[in-house]
């Protein structure tokens, strides 16, 4: 211990379990999940989910039992295993679900039926009764209820769903009325059919296209491992001249367009899809050159501050050359996060199937969750955001392991063979409990804001301006939280990776370290966070690009305004997803560099672990004036020596 009280920094040198008692809170949290799950499948959940049910609460498929109050309840539907819906196509938008009495059949009708007749016929040949149950098959001409619990004329041949058995038209062109309902806010519904059509032509082009933004990202990668020294000048030229020349080519596509329009050699339809291109177009250019100015503005002035990252970038690419399969760490979180979610929605369906039986005046059944077990949504949603920040924070602190043991290395041929599966084993075996207190601080401050925002929502044009005002704040200020103790929290996970201690130790340790060299974090989260942004415009600029000229190719018949979102939007998420790791890489050597430069001082039994790159970066800062090994004004960071400590 020092004179001073502060605990000295140990890399890799002690270890043991940490924060066990959020560890078993956490771990007693997924078994309440997992109690939902089984509870859901227990009361039937699952198996209505899955084989469906009538509106008389019997399972297809299922010997049922007799629900009171409800006659047709209780039945034998062994052999009936599919449902029937009478009317597929009445959608009930506002409770999102079909509108219909539904039944169980034996089989779905393969051919259209458009009489009465030929629904009594189907039913007699293949024991389908498409008819309510307290109808016989023969009185379906004749009885005064075929209107109203008799299918709809024509029955629309229709098919099983696989896995979920329930009988769906073949031809979904009745679901049109519905989609047209649900976009009435669209006054020009042509304009909007002609988008769509866009999407559905340009299909091909939008898979590669989305391809290509893959690709482009593992390139980016490439490119920060093998020439980091001179990545930040060439990001810096290259997106200088793709914005000024997307620009550019934007324009000249719009005179190009604008005078294709007015020479009117095109159909009418021609014409209506070139005058939306040429609206487009117009649009993108005047947006392209708006943002290309505030870019070259920007990059203007923070010019001398670009040379602050070269270094770190440096030693960053060097990881990556070390540790190569950094770069899957994307796809394993978002494996992880999507079968989490699919495992979610599916109890969440489940959910939505289970709880009593609830029978109405015309004796139709739906079941709906009553008294405490309501709650149980509740305590599922609240899983849904615990969960995912904890995959998230696995991987945050698998990446700092990694890191760490790379930094505090000095001979790297010690490395371990394969070190992120190393630091993965390291965080399972000691550090699940400080992940999920993160994590947990994390989801605190994450269900007031979706609350709020949600109330906000649903109050929109009915709150006075005052509320509205401070509803807004009061979320503004939860995001802005959030973020600074993701921050946080993504620098306690290295002081833990560093010095094996719990997650309140290593949050204080790491802010002691962030606020003694705050001018540096400042410089190097705004330059080192604006070269990366700079890298995703990059890529998501190549991809439109490409996407531009591809779709120039089909002016007359693509409107470009939906296929390119969509595939911006595509390029941007891989970029974020690949260059994040990235990031976070740089952020924990930034942090591995500070504990070491105030640790040792680079004198014989204190040597610097750091890299040649940081040491050269730290003698050019003393030559500057920038960095003093003596106590002094305006120094970022101070060399200590162990010595002092003791």
């Amino acid at each position: 211990m020092s004179r001073q009280g502060k605990r000295e920094w140990k890399p890799l040198e002690d270890r043991s379990c940490t924060d066990i008692l959020w560890l078993i809170i956490f771990s007693l949290f997924c078994i309440g999940m997992w109690c939902i799950c089984g509870f859901a499948i227990a009361t039937g959940g699952a198996s209505r989910l899955i084989y469906g049910y009538d509106s008389y609460g019997n399972t297809c498929g299922r010997n049922n039992t007799k629900i009171e109050g409800v006659p047709l309840s209780g039945a034998d539907m062994t052999e009936k295993k599919y449902v029937f819906f009478l009317d597929p196509c009445n959608l009930d938008l506002i409770n999102r679900k079909i509108k219909s009495i539904a039944l169980c059949v034996s089989q779905c009708p393969a051919a259209e039926l458009k009489t009465y007749y030929d629904v009594k016929d189907f039913a007699l040949n293949n024991g389908s009764n498409l008819c309510s149950y307290e109808i016989t098959p023969t009185r379906y001409p004749t009885s005064p209820d075929r209107l109203t619990k008799c299918p709809k004329l024509p029955v629309l041949p229709s098919k099983a769903i696989p896995v979920f058995h329930r009988c769906i038209p073949a031809d979904l062109g009745c679901y049109v009325e519905f989609a047209q309902a649900f976009i009435t806010f669209v006054s020009d519904n042509t304009a909007l059919r002609r988008v769509v059509a866009g999407v559905v032509t340009s299909k091909e082009i939008i898979m590669g296209l989305c391809l290509l933004a893959l690709v482009l990202s593992l390139i980016m990668m490439v490119v920060i491992r093998y020439i980091s020294t001179i990545l930040v000048w060439i990001l810096t030229i290259l997106v200088i001249i793709g914005s000024v020349g997307g620009t550019g080519v934007l324009w000249w596509l719009y005179a190009d367009h604008r005078n294709a329009l007015n020479s009117n050699t095109t159909s009418v339809f021609g014409k209506e899809v070139a005058s939306d291109n040429v609206k487009a177009l117009l649009v993108y250019s005047i947006g392209a050159t708006i943002f290309t100015v505030i870019l070259l503005l920007v990059m203007f002035f923070m010019r001398k501050r670009v040379a602050l990252t070269i270094s770190l970038f440096h030693v960053a690419g060097k990881v990556f050359i070390h540790l190569p399969f950094l770069v899957l760490q994307p796809f394993w979180t978002f494996l992880c996060l999507m079968l989490f979610w699919v495992y979610w929605i599916a109890v969440l369906l489940f959910l939505g199937t289970s709880g009593t039986p609830v029978s109405n005046s015309t004796n139709m059944v739906h079941y709906e969750m009553q008294g405490p077990l309501q709650y149980m949504v509740w305590y599922h949603a609240v899983g849904l955001i615990w969960i995912s920040e904890f995959i998230l924070a696995f991987q945050q602190m698998t990446i700092a392991g990694a890191v760490v043991t790379y930094y505090f290395t000095r001979n790297k041929s010690q490395l371990p063979v394969t070190p992120i599966i190393s630091a993965m084993i390291r965080t399972v075996r000691y550090h699940l409990g400080t992940i999920a207190k993160g994590s947990f601080i994390i989801t605190l401050v994450k269900i007031p804001r979706l609350i709020l925002t949600y109330i906000h929502t649903q109050l929109k044009g009915k709150e006075n301006a005052c509320a509205r005002c401070m509803l807004k704040a009061c979320v503004c200020c939860l995001w802005c939280l959030e973020k600074c103790l993701a921050y946080l929290n993504q620098n306690a996970y290295t002081a833990t990776a560093i010095n094996g201690t719990n997650f309140c130790s290593s949050a204080a340790d790491a802010f002691v370290i962030l606020v003694e060299n705050a001018l540096r974090v400042a410089a190097i989260n705004t330059v080192g966070d604006f070269v990366l942004f700079l890298g995703k415009i990059l890529i998501v600029s190549c991809t439109a690009f490409a996407g531009i000229l591809a779709l120039n190719y089909q002016r007359e018949y693509t409107v470009w305004v939906l296929p390119l979102i969509i595939v911006c939007l595509f390029a941007f998420l891989v970029a974020h997803c690949f260059l994040s790791v990235f990031e976070n890489v740089v952020d924990v050597l930034f942090l591995c560099f500070a504990v070491d430069t105030k640790y040792n001082d680079g004198s014989p039994g204190h040597e610097y672990y750091m890299d040649k790159a940081l040491m050269e970066f730290v003698e050019n800062s003393k030559k500057m004036g920038q960095y003093k090994p003596a106590d002094g004004d305006g120094k970022e960071m101070k060399p200590m020596t162990r010595g002092t400590l003791a």
